[in-house]
């Protein structure tokens, strides 16, 4: 039936009163659907094992100020003052198991009391986390992600440094270094540093911990493969993998006395890979480290002069315009579907990315080393366990590729906020029972339905 005009519009005169009375109003309801998933996955006692012996003497538990900053961050909060917006919610107090939260000054001491005990307790909260999705998603191989990221901060935050910051060069910043579990889609370990940290000098002591956490956590036999750029090819990095019997695939730099140059000047006949990229396999004899690499040599064609160029004297210019790089590795992927598997390294990327828009990974919510650690730990847990969410109730299975991708499409984690985590409701009492009240959108009870049946089957 085809409506009038008339029938779809309708007249504003005055502006609304305002009124800020009414009880019972919610902007989170989503959060009541994700507290039962914590609930069913035992988070609760997993953080009063491992973190409540270290927190005595407090009016409010440790599960309950965590649970609050993990709220927090996953509803968009980015500083620890934006608890005040939640102050009265019925189901932010349901979410902490409180009758009223605590002040942003509370919050603020108890962060500033971490230590490095406190941290390592968190740190393996979020380890069990990872351990349980690995356990769960049936996997043989798990390939590793390994990179660090810039965080800009103020002057006089302590634990920073200036140095490798390419937006803000003068500006001190952290350096944390990640390992990222390709298939799953979580962060496996977080470490924070200082801003002048070179990734292969300080790199070797944070593998060694990750194997350590993987061989503590998981299931024995579990392969591991590791990806990661120019600054950890080291000779003890590549013996701690030799070592622990891990495959890798590791970006070579350029430097002169490998004489990579000389290799591609001599190259005539290239393997094709796609319509602009070739390659072709060589052995690399490390007289120095005592090792012998296999190595693959990509060409890819630019259509513009490229700061990578650096090569191009080797070449006649009419030829065009190419970008080289390598990729040492142990493993026994043909060139092409090595290309395709480095080029998965995007995804920790866009890992970072959505950390860091989306779970205020790089706000500096203190002037403390410590207890800006820990906040960065409370983002990549409620990053881990927004992902862990999706993939038991909303996010559909995905085929595997040669790029080595999550096994689940998750979605941004504004997407999730936007349909489920941020939506408006109010807590009635029909008949004594406390029940959500959605509103009557179609689109939000089939979505809020499926994910409870999800959760009911999974309980």
């Amino acid at each position: 039936m085809r409506l009038r005009r008339s029938d779809l519009k309708s007249r504003v005169n005055a502006n609304l009163t305002l009124k800020y009375q009414s009880k019972g109003i919610t902007s989170f309801a989503g959060l009541e659907l994700f507290r039962r998933y914590l609930k069913l996955i035992k988070l609760p006692g997993l953080i009063r094992d491992r973190l409540g012996p270290l927190f005595n003497g407090h009016d409010f538990s440790v599960v309950s100020i965590m649970m609050l900053l993990l709220g927090l961050i996953t509803t968009g909060g980015r500083r620890v003052h934006h608890l005040g917006y939640m102050e009265h919610d019925p189901v932010i107090l349901r979410f902490t198991g409180l009758t009223r939260l605590p002040s942003t000054r509370t919050v603020g001491r108890w962060l500033a009391e971490f230590d490095d005990k406190r941290i390592s307790a968190l740190r393996s909260i979020n380890s069990r986390i990872v351990a349980d999705s690995l356990q769960g998603s049936g996997l043989k191989a798990l390939t590793v992600d390994v990179d660090g990221t810039v965080v800009s901060t103020g002057l006089k935050v302590s634990g920073a440094a200036r140095g490798f910051n390419p937006h803000n060069r003068k500006r001190p910043s952290y350096y944390p270094i990640s390992a990222y579990g390709a298939e799953l889609g979580h962060i496996i370990r977080l470490e924070n540093r200082a801003g002048n940290v070179h990734d292969g000098n300080a790199s070797l002591g944070f593998l060694g911990r990750v194997f350590d956490q993987l061989r503590d956590e998981t299931e024995a036999g579990l392969k591991l493969c590791f990806r990661m750029d120019g600054a950890f090819f080291r000779e003890d990095v590549l013996e701690l993998f030799d070592s622990e019997q891990a495959q890798f695939a590791i970006k070579v730099p350029f430097w002169r006395y490998l004489n990579l140059q000389q290799r591609i000047a001599a190259r005539h006949r290239w393997q094709r890979v796609s319509g602009e990229v070739s390659c072709f396999e060589t052995e690399l004899e490390m007289k120095r480290w005592g090792h012998r690499l296999r190595v693959v040599i990509y060409r890819k064609r630019v259509h513009h002069e490229s700061r990578k160029n650096y090569q191009l004297d080797l070449f006649d210019p009419n030829t065009g315009h190419w970008e080289y790089s390598a990729v040492a590795t142990n493993t026994e992927l043909s060139g092409p579907v090595l290309w395709s598997f480095m080029s998965g390294r995007s995804a920790h990327e866009k890992a970072y990315g959505e950390l860091k828009t989306g779970f205020a990974f790089d706000s500096i919510p203190s002037q403390q080393e410590q207890a800006n650690t820990a906040w960065q730990l409370f983002s990549v847990l409620a990053f881990n366990l927004s992902r862990a969410f999706q993939a038991a109730t909303t996010a559909p299975k995905r085929a595997s590729d040669e790029k080595r991708t999550t096994l689940y499409r998750f979605s941004a984690i504004h997407t999730l906020r936007y349909k489920l985590l941020n939506r408006a409701g109010v807590i009635t009492f029909p008949q004594g029972q406390a029940t959500l009240d959605l509103g009557s959108a179609p689109m939000i009870k089939t979505f809020f339905e499926e994910v409870r049946q999800k959760l009911e089957i999974a309980a």
